[in-house]
């Protein structure tokens, strides 16, 4: 590793922890809780959010920079069927496209994304996860990890994309492929996805360790542990 190398690691390293404390002590605060919930969805708007007319960027500071030719995704941990697939074996793979909208933690929403990819039912369906896999871990090429359950998983609407409005993920959006979990704040839909595990145990990824809730509904603001 050059020094410049070393130095820009330092530097992310810096903006990473400052990211860290600040996101914890917006936790211990309980900022952005209103206290309002919406278990029934009678609104849109889950309760404590802003809607906006763009996305915003928000990582860890870093943005992976993974060409399609290089990028892989491992499916793997209890289910029948390992696999790796490529970028092109994972566009020969039957294609979905969803409308959902994004609900982020830090109070913004954007209605009526449309994505494409592959949806997280033809995953399971094709390798097979075992009875006892009641929890999907994310894992991304930045070394960030997320998890959610099974049956969040399941749900209709969860994809794993390769597209937004038409038009390849952009970099700073977790291209080449990352997951989206409509239903859920967004720091469970992991950019730059590089692995799906099936696991019998949970394992609270980044976020959940670093003083947010572990499942993150945000009509029930699920927002802080």
């Amino acid at each position: 590793m050059s020094e410049d190398s070393g130095e820009s690691g330092g530097l992310i390293g810096r903006i990473k922890e400052k990211l860290i404390r600040s996101k914890q002590k917006t936790a211990a605060e309980g900022r952005h809780i209103t206290g309002r919930t919406d278990s029934a969805h009678a609104r849109r708007l889950p309760p404590g959010q802003n809607l906006v007319k763009k996305w915003p960027v928000l990582d860890l500071g870093i943005q992976p920079d993974v060409p399609k030719a290089e990028w892989k995704l491992h499916v793997h941990g209890l289910v029948a069927n390992q696999v790796t697939w490529s970028f092109d074996d994972f566009m020969a793979l039957p294609q979905s496209r969803f409308k959902s909208d994004i609900h982020c933690v830090t109070t913004w929403s954007l209605y009526d994304n449309r994505w494409d990819g592959v949806s997280a039912r033809t995953i399971m369906d094709l390798v097979q996860p075992s009875a006892e896999a009641r929890h999907v871990i994310f894992h991304s090429y930045d070394g960030y990890t997320t998890n959610i359950r099974r049956e969040v998983f399941e749900e209709p609407d969860v994809i794993v994309a390769h597209s937004w409005e038409g038009k390849q993920l952009t970099r700073e959006h977790g291209g080449p492929v990352r997951a989206v979990v409509p239903q859920w704040y967004f720091w469970k839909s992991a950019k730059w996805l590089q692995k799906i595990e099936f696991s019998d145990v949970d394992k609270p990824g980044f976020w959940e360790q670093n003083g947010y809730h572990n499942e993150a509904d945000p009509w029930k603001e699920e927002r802080y542990s």
